[in-house]
């Protein structure tokens, strides 16, 4: 065994060849935490198998053996010896440690330490430390209405659903912006470095700074397999290996072995190391005031067999070091030799001297976790909500558009929220707990008044050509949808706040990443010592009405039904028509906890329809009449919309449909929060049946014009008692590169179309629907003939103005 590949003249080789040799364990040392980790090693196997008799009393049998064996073996072994070492570490240099462990399947490892270090049972009493407690530890692990299998939410110390395709890393960076005295320890399994999101992620140390951030050391753990084949990060040699991570930045420490003694030795050595390394790299940029070059960051790649210290062969197949491993490794009990090898096993830990007569953990091993807040399953890092302090927001009133009448100024929203959310980073500059995401995005998407306040962070070269780039900055850019999302979650979970701007077509890209953090917080919800965070906050702009330049392959609202989808106390849709009502919603959704909030909005500049203050109020209801816009009494339709260029469109048809039937009545309804549509009984912002009657009514057509795909309206809608007079117009997979116009068009989403569906549902108005079919018809030609030839739209439509 050898720690380190570096090459000859690096200043590093000296200490790392050092590490090689050193023992710095003493054998006292070394027997307590080979002991430790064989009682977490012990108690993993236990929660996989065992239904009764967790210590062994009596001889194995089958009654005592689970009937469904759910769980996985393989990785947790290895991350039980993380789990000690770090330990050790957290004590001799009193840190403030988290852990993200990247592969799910380590489940039971990350609630055997967090029991062994006594944080699990102050979080579950039901758990006490004593033989009952260790029976009602085993029994509840994958078991009906017990813990899952994975390290989830119910697991103290973990902000990181494990198995999330790829993410740890991600959360990891995103966990120590802006917290110096955090360190997270990454456990990457091999399995999961093959994913995009996990290679992109190597990349967050171009944007670490060491001055203000904390830090991530990263483990790469390389146990040789998946579920069934190997894994490429184990099978492509050390050099390599080795070339690749310091490609990416890092300098690799080498830990491989499968003989315990001599792999604990070598693992707390390389910790000393790397740590080491960590504090000067912290200390030089903390010191000078400045940071200076890049500093290669230390990482570990641990090398252990999978499933180390099970069975090595089962059935006569070997199964220790291989896939066979990964999940449970003796199963079938009908054959009395498998129950045999379990309990040999089992027994193979000693663990009658780990566990005294009463089931607890004896105290010369259990001396050796840390205490109170420093245990990771403690840290209060992990439980972000505890640490959460709510946002300095300037008065959003301040930056509205200030108008006469309804729509006769014009604004883009997103500049306008611009220099709200300027504000909002000055306002929390001190506190540094708020942070702006996006994929290259944020001067495209108009909201480079926060340039004014802080630059891009930025930690690799700069060339004098450069804009906004700093290593101080406090918006997150990179080029990777995944690792955008993946540093917000992280900043979130460990209590700081954040926004997530991005094109509305590509943040399908992390519709996985938004399953994963809307479970997370469903659960949380039910979990009474998990704290609310932050809220998920979503920017979705350059949206599929105004993508016309970039054409089909930008052109998709479909994330607003994948959102809508989820559990309704988590999810919140928002569709604000114009600048000031996305002030509000914007205010508002930085205000609140525990929810996932997808708010669209254009970046174009649009009529804005509504003063702040009557923003507010429209926004506050979530849905309303727009009064100015409508006549009195009974409507002949209701012309209903939700977002902005679907509002600008039915407020176009409404006066078309003025000028064409001089005595229609209308009533114009404009939609701010998307999930008022639902009944109350499926979402608590669902307007009650009679609210929603008084605005829809109960037997007049409505024509709605929606920002996403028609069949979404229908889905929240159908237990209405007007849903068949419901007619909803939206987006329908017709784009091209075009005109803004033509895009409307393309869908049946224009004006003309608008007017002419209501004029086909108004019965008294039957005998005009072939004249207005064929006015429509002709609108239409002259329109498709001006934009082909002139490559504009018409000017009536380009410089259209609302009027009553």
């Amino acid at each position: 065994m050898t720690n380190g590949a570096l090459h000859p003249a690096d200043p590093l080789a000296a200490a790392v060849s050092i590490t090689a040799t050193e023992r710095p364990l003493s054998d006292d040392m070394l027997r307590r935490m080979d002991g430790y980790w064989r009682a977490a090693n012990y108690l993993s196997v236990g929660q996989i198998y065992l239904r009764s008799n967790p210590m062994l009393d009596e001889p194995l049998a089958i009654k005592h053996v689970k009937a469904r064996l759910l769980g996985h073996w393989g990785t947790t072994p290895g991350l039980n010896m993380l789990y000690v070492h770090l330990n050790r570490v957290i004590v001799e240099r009193e840190l403030d440690m988290i852990a993200i462990i990247g592969p799910g399947h380590g489940g039971p490892g990350l609630v055997a330490n967090t029991y062994l270090e006594g944080s699990y049972t102050e979080r579950y009493p039901a758990i006490e430390r004593s033989r009952g407690g260790m029976d009602r530890l085993f029994r509840q692990f994958s078991w009906p209405g017990g813990i899952p299998s994975h390290v989830a939410p119910e697991t103290p110390g973990s902000i990181h659903e494990g198995g999330e395709l790829g993410y740890s890393l991600a959360h990891a960076f995103g966990a120590v912006f802006d917290n110096p005295d955090v360190i997270v320890a990454c456990v990457v399994g091999d399995g999961e470095a093959e994913t995009g999101a996990l290679a992109t992620s190597w990349h967050s140390n171009k944007f670490l700074n060491p001055a203000r951030d904390g830090a991530v050391l990263p483990i790469l753990h390389l146990n040789g397999f998946k579920i069934a084949n190997p894994t490429v990060l184990a099978r492509i040699g050390r050099d390599e290996l080795t070339d690749l991570l310091r490609g990416y930045g890092y300098e690799p420490h080498f830990v491989e072995g499968d003989v315990p003694a001599d792999v604990h030795q070598l693992l707390a050595a390389t910790l000393d190391t790397v740590l080491d390394r960590i504090a000067a790299i912290q200390s030089a940029a903390r010191t000078d005031g400045e940071v200076g070059a890049r500093p290669r960051w230390p990482m570990i790649v641990l090398r252990t067999p999978k499933g180390w210290t099970g069975p090595k062969v089962v059935d006569g197949k070997p199964v220790e070091g291989t896939w066979r491993a990964h999940q449970v490794p003796i199963a079938d009990f009908n054959d009395p030799e498998h129950l045999r090898q379990l309990e040999a096993w089992l027994r193979s830990y000693r663990p009658d001297e780990l566990f005294d007569e009463g089931g607890k953990f004896r105290e010369e091993f259990a001396a050796l976790a840390p205490t109170g807040h420093r245990r990771m399953g403690s840290n209060p890092h992990a439980n972000g909500g505890e640490l959460m302090k709510p946002l300095s927001l300037p008065d959003f009133r301040d930056y509205a558009v200030v108008q006469s009448e309804p729509g006769a100024v014009k604004a883009a929203a997103t500049a306008t929220l611009g220099g709200y959310l300027r504000d909002v980073m000055a306002l929390n500059a001190d506190a540094a707990n708020f942070r702006l995401f996006g994929p290259d995005e944020t001067a495209s998407n108009r909201l480079q008044a926060v340039y004014e306040v802080t630059g891009k962070a930025w930690m690799a070269e700069t060339e004098a050509n450069d804009t906004d780039l700093s290593c101080d900055g406090r918006v997150m850019e990179v080029l990777s949808e995944h690792l955008c999302q993946g540093w917000l979650e992280g900043y979130l979970l460990t209590g700081r706040h954040g926004l997530f701007s991005c094109y509305e077509a590509f943040v399908h890209i992390v519709d996985s990443m938004f399953n994963q953090h809307a479970k997370w917080l469903k659960v949380t919800r039910t979990i009474p010592w998990r704290k609310p965070i932050a809220s998920l906050n979503y920017l979705l702009t350059s949206h599929v009405w105004r993508q016309d330049h970039n054409g089909l392959s930008h052109q998709d609202p479909g994330f607003l039904d994948h959102v809508a989808s989820k559990k309704a106390d988590v999810v919140r849709i928002y569709l604000p028509p114009d600048a000031n009502c996305l002030l509000s919603v914007a205010d508002h959704c930085l205000r609140s906890r525990n929810y996932v909030n997808v708010i669209v909005a254009g970046k174009q500049p649009e009529a804005n329809w509504l003063s702040i203050d009557d923003a507010v109020r429209h926004c506050t209801a979530g849905a309303g009449v727009w009064e100015w816009a409508s006549d009195e009494g009974e409507p002949d339709v209701v012309m209903a919309c939700a977002g902005d260029v679907p509002t600008l469109e039915t407020m176009a048809a409404v006066m078309l449909l003025r000028d064409y039937v001089p005595d229609i009545r209308i009533r114009v309804v404009n939609v701010v929060d998307l999930m008022v549509l639902q009944p109350q009984s499926e979402h608590p912002h669902g307007l009650d049946e009679r609210a929603f009657d008084a605005l829809f009514t109960t037997d007049k057509p409505v024509i709605f014009a929606f920002h996403g795909y028609p069949a979404l309206i229908h889905k929240l809608t159908y237990r209405r008692t007007n849903h068949h007079n419901i007619h909803v117009r939206g987006y329908k997979d017709e784009g091209t590169t075009t005109t803004p116009f033509d895009m409307v068009v393309l869908n049946d989403l224009d004006r003309y179309r608008l007017a002419l569906d209501a004029i086909e549902r108004i019965p008294r108005l039957r005998d005009r629907l072939p004249d207005e079919t064929a006015r429509y018809w002709a609108l239409i030609e002259r329109h498709k003939l001006h934009v082909y030839e002139e490559g504009d739209d018409l000017p009536e439509i380009r410089d259209w103005q609302w009027r009553r």
